[in-house]
């Protein structure tokens, strides 16, 4: 099945110093029709946000023909952790968790993006698991009773020491066993932990039901064009597998993206729509 430039979404990443209605406007300037919302103070803070707020927002990217796909709250860089040995830390990012499952129905957000968390590096590993498996089984649940597909996104290990290979990933969801817990492929991620997209689903399947698409040297969150990554290789194996999901291009960078993020997702769309399999 042939790949679509209509399944690359884009995203605020890297516009967090700008106005939301900045991204909006390029994307839809760029023929986006999808967005995946990055949960960032001061646009989306999700202690902050009420649920006016929220169909505000929904409001901004209807305006625009632009269907919000995914609500991604920030969890790495802000003290949310759902594995953390800190009963009370533990609880909020939960709590958190939940409360942005709120705002995503909001939204009008069909999926809730989850990252594993991590435990003490001087911890016994199975610890640590357990606390992350107990804390997503709880927030998939809550999601599901909200209507939601969940996404479990594996981390780079500066990230996580719990879920960075395709094979963690799919031990999750088997120890989960929640149906609406699918895992988000992140290009970087994958190259870091030595996997590929054959790999991914021949171990996950189905269960793979999004995308973050981005280049790397093998890490970095880059713009096409500024590391290595095989884009037409990854891509052509996408469609290899029937990939009929969205693809988010997710800029981070080391920064500098965010002083001028436009012609930096200009460029990174344009190389994407040229490496299309045909």
């Amino acid at each position: 099945m042939a790949l679509s430039l209509a399944q690359i979404s884009g995203s605020n990443f890297s516009y967090q110093h700008r106005p939301l209605a900045e991204c909006f406007d390029d994307l839809a300037e760029f023929g986006r029709t999808g967005v995946e919302l990055w949960g960032i103070a001061p646009q989306l803070h999700v202690p902050w946000l009420s649920d006016a707020e929220a169909r505000a927002v929904r409001r901004e990217a209807a305006a625009r023909d632009l269907e919000i796909v995914c609500f991604t709250p920030e969890q790495v860089m802000y003290p949310v952790n759902i594995a953390s040995p800190d009963s009370r830390l533990r609880a909020e990012s939960i709590a958190m968790f939940r409360r942005a499952a709120e705002l995503a129905v909001e939204f009008g957000a069909p999926k809730l993006f989850l990252t594993p968390g991590r435990g003490f590096e001087s911890e016994p590993e199975e610890v640590a698991w357990r606390r992350s498996i107990d804390a997503l089984g709880e927030i998939a649940g809550y999601a599901d009773r909200l209507g939601l597909e969940c996404l479990l996104e594996p981390l780079q290990r500066v990230e996580s020491n719990l879920v960075n290979a395709a094979a963690d990933a799919a031990r999750a969801l088997d120890e989960v066993g929640a149906p609406n817990l699918g895992v988000a492929l992140d290009t970087v991620a994958m190259a870091v932990a030595g996997d590929d997209v054959d790999g991914y689903f021949e171990l996950l399947g189905e269960r793979v039901r999004h995308v973050h698409l981005i280049d790397g040297a093998p890490a970095g969150h880059l713009a096409w064009g500024d590391g290595e990554l095989p884009l037409e290789t990854i891509l052509s194996a996408l469609a290899r597998h029937g990939y009929e999901g969205w693809m988010t291009v997710e800029l981070f960078g080391d920064g500098s993206y965010a002083f001028d993020p436009r012609p930096v997702l200009e460029r990174s769309l344009g190389a994407v729509e040229r490496a299309l399999p045909a």
